[in-house]
């Protein structure tokens, strides 16, 4: 199976250009048409309408919000983030090929490294994780320095900054704030093929998500 599969997403907005397939949603009214599954946090609209986004509580523990009904194996994924500069904070980013709460691939951001002039703590601005078995700490143990990587040039880590993340296959490329070159290219270590796709926010973490994009080639069905 390749692409995106939509049963019964209350809200999303699908077009076809260039043989792509795009899907736009709508978070804010997501949010209040019960079109979210909400794990282990709160959610508000983003204050700014123009963001058509959510704000994510800062909780103890992992927290996810699941669009419903979203099932994805390969496309490009985007979406505005916003986090903070406070150390071990802010961790923020996209669940996919989720099986349920605790099983799924995450790409995620730690902001507050950003403006640092510290090597190590800028070769950590962007993490790969594949739960529950490869864990963030498993791999910088046993695979130092490849799943996980720096953010050249770094956004402001009190601002909003955009992120696209391609999923092929075995493989995951993210870029930032629209860069040519990728910050982190990594190969996917589940053996899922698709899944739930969410918002991710790490322990005592919260964050702002706005602008949410999926595209896949067409056709999307098999």
């Amino acid at each position: 199976m390749n692409g995106i599969v939509i049963l019964g997403c209350l809200l999303a907005v699908q077009s076809v250009a260039n043989g792509k397939e795009i899907v736009r949603f709508d978070l804010r009214d997501l949010l209040r048409r019960d079109g979210l599954t909400v794990i282990n946090r709160l959610v508000e609209p983003v204050p700014d309408p123009r963001m058509n986004g959510l704000v994510l509580s800062e909780e103890y523990g992992e927290g996810l919000v699941w669009i419903n009904g979203v099932s994805l194996s390969s496309g490009t994924i985007e979406v505005d983030l916003k986090g903070q500069n406070i150390f071990q904070r802010s961790f923020l980013g996209i669940a996919f090929r989720g099986a349920d709460d605790s099983t799924f691939d995450a790409i995620y951001f730690r902001p507050f490294h950003f403006p640092s002039t510290d090597s190590v703590r800028r070769s950590r601005c962007v993490q790969y994780i594949s739960l529950p078995q490869y864990t963030w700490q498993r791999l910088r143990e046993e695979h130092k320095g490849i799943y996980e990587h720096v953010v050249d040039p770094a956004p402001d880590p009190d601002d909003w900054f955009h992120i696209r993340i391609v999923v092929r296959n075995d493989e995951a490329l993210v870029y930032v704030n629209n860069a040519e070159s990728p910050s982190l290219r990594v190969h996917l270590l589940s053996d899922r093929k698709g899944g739930m796709i969410g918002l991710y926010t790490a322990d005592r973490s919260g964050g702002s998500f706005a602008n949410l994009t999926l595209e896949t080639e067409w056709p999307l069905h098999p």
